[in-house]
């Protein structure tokens, strides 16, 4: 087999393989950190069979709650226990940007369904993909100005920037796709 021949089939086999080994790593993480919540439970001698247990009561739980969050009744207790945790001082800081962040990928008040395309080096023509979060900043005094999250590439994180309107055009896609693309740099296909 010549060497051209190896490197090409070489190289073929990671890109199966590079993908395949990374979810398997995360899934293996998020299953050790099931077993270590719940390894202290002992329903059986299995740790497998306990943080299955475990990881079938957290489930449980959680779509409990949201069962419960559907009520009035919950409803109202909940926004007297969430009003306190956004006054209370430093978590305020910690639980607000994470409910915030969460409403807007699966909340009720999805904030990322308006993608754009901004134009951020007017010189080069360059243009970036992001999403209109704010189209009234009144808050902040800023007539005519937008706020738009440019998300990174391989990552979670972003930043906000608030641009004239001229400089933003519509994107005629749909948001989850348009956020799959910039988050995979580009190379994803959409449908």
């Amino acid at each position: 087999m010549p060497m051209k021949n190896f490197l090409s089939y070489f190289l073929q086999g990671l890109i199966l393989f590079i993908p395949l080994i990374i979810t398997a790593v995360i899934l293996v993480q998020v299953f050790n950190i099931f077993e270590s919540l719940f390894s202290f439970l002992g329903f059986s001698p299995s740790i497998f069979l306990n943080t299955l247990f475990g990881l079938g009561l957290t489930l449980g739980f959680v779509t409990l709650l949201g069962v419960l969050a559907s009520s009035f009744v919950f409803k109202q207790i909940f926004n007297y226990f969430e009003d306190k945790l956004e006054h209370a001082p430093f978590i305020r800081h910690i639980y607000s940007p994470v409910k915030d962040f969460t409403n807007a990928f699966v909340g009720n008040k999805k904030r990322f369904n308006k993608p754009v395309l901004v134009l951020t080096n007017p010189a080069a023509n360059i243009q970036e993909i992001g999403f209109i979060t704010q189209e009234i900043l009144k808050d902040f005094n800023i007539p005519d100005k937008v706020a738009v999250y440019l998300p990174f590439s391989y990552s979670l994180s972003g930043k906000v920037i608030i641009v004239p309107k001229e400089n933003i055009e519509p994107l005629s896609a749909v948001a989850a796709d348009a956020m799959k693309f910039v988050l995979s740099g580009g190379v994803t296909d959409v449908d």
